[in-house]
């Protein structure tokens, strides 16, 4: 079986981490790379920012000067190859930075938690590290939004079983 080995980095102090994320974030990339049959060992980092930090990375590398929720920074070398840890023989899959900011707001916006949205972001940005790309078509953008919800589904935190109530 292969390995996934997650490192989540806080660099932000705005919204406090719930308990569990960090596991769940995890869960979200193993999943992810299990639906996809990836089956080789594999390195993501992710890390937690403010509004203020998206912000200036979308605008540096996307040329958009708003805030996002999510950016994915997949890892190839310049040849467009795979880059690989030298020591362990890992893929090297990329970076994923999420505006916690964003996704408490946007939680409340879609009537859903915040783990759901931390992990639908997490899902989201790991689909774009394995070359998924819903701004290609309407097609992929379709067939990325079907996988999403496929692993999310299958992690139990689909759209249908995470709504906030107003009994709760």
């Amino acid at each position: 079986m292969s390995k996934l080995k997650v490192y989540v980095k806080n660099n932000q102090s705005a919204v406090k981490i719930p308990v569990g994320i960090r596991l769940l974030i995890r869960r979200c990339c193993q999943a992810v790379l299990a639906t996809e049959k990836f089956g080789r060992d594999a390195e993501v980092s992710v890390s937690f920012v403010t509004n203020k930090e998206i912000k200036n990375l979308n605008k540096i590398y996307r040329d958009k000067d708003k805030e996002t929720d999510v950016l994915s920074f997949p890892l190839t070398s310049e040849d467009g190859k795979e880059e690989l840890n030298a020591e362990t023989g890992a893929v090297l899959l990329g970076d994923i930075v999420i505006s916690l900011e964003m996704a408490v707001r946007q939680a409340g916006i879609y009537g859903h938690s915040l783990e759901r949205e931390v992990g639908f972001l997490t899902v989201h940005s790991m689909l774009h590290l394995l070359g998924y790309d819903h701004e290609t078509s309407p097609l992929e953008e379709r067939m990325m939004r079907e996988k999403e919800e496929a692993v999310l589904d299958k992690l139990g935190i689909s759209r249908s079983s995470t709504y906030i109530t107003e009994e709760q």
